[in-house]
């Protein structure tokens, strides 16, 4: 079932090559050089080491590091993926203004088309699907930091209570790098 919502499949989008190879490819183009050092975050210096950075890696690493929570009237909250704990991972106040922040790093080499999928339930049955695309990202020592738009959680007393949650992040060949199941409350206070 969650195949069907991911859009299933995987996606042919040619061979993987290595960073190396993406840097000497079009190297006469001036622009198109700047805009690789610019989206791998490398200066001259940096590409004469290039060699032994990126040799022989060809897939891309993306590990998420934490999710953090934004949301008016409380303090920000920061959790490490995945969860240690098999409880409710937080609890948001119903009616109230909310957003996500992930950070991850990426390494070895380029990935293309980070998704991040959400799908909640309560009771057993789908309440939403959120697929946001964060980018493509290049190989970098320091994490990413990318933040939702903003949403309200619901309110009422069919709101209130507990749900679950699925939550991946993939690529556009369907590579999953996080698959995380987990709970959380919609309460009428914090």
């Amino acid at each position: 079932e969650d195949e069907e919502e991911d859009g299933g499949g995987t996606s042919n989008l040619g061979p993987i090559i290595s960073l190396k190879q993406h840097l000497e490819l079009d190297k006469e183009d001036e622009s198109l050089r700047r805009w690789k050092e610019q989206l791998l975050g490398l200066d001259k210096n940096l590409l004469l080491d290039m060699d032994g950075v990126a040799a022989g890696e060809m897939e891309p690493a993306v590990k998420v590091l934490t999710l953090g929570i934004e949301a008016e009237g409380r303090p920000h909250l920061k959790l490490s993926l995945p969860f240690a704990s098999k409880s409710h991972a937080f609890t948001l106040k119903e009616g109230s203004s909310y957003r996500l922040c992930f950070t991850f790093v990426v390494s070895h080499n380029i990935v293309s088309g980070l998704t991040y999928v959400n799908t909640v339930w309560k009771n057993g049955l789908r309440v939403d699907h959120t697929r946001t695309m964060l980018g493509t990202f290049g190989p970098r020592a320091e994490p990413y930091t990318h933040f939702t738009d903003e949403e309200t959680t619901p309110c009422g007393i069919l709101a209130r209570g507990s749900y679950s949650a699925k939550t991946k992040f993939l690529d556009d060949d369907k590579r999953c790098y996080l698959e995380l199941d987990y709970t959380f409350n919609i309460r009428k206070d914090w």
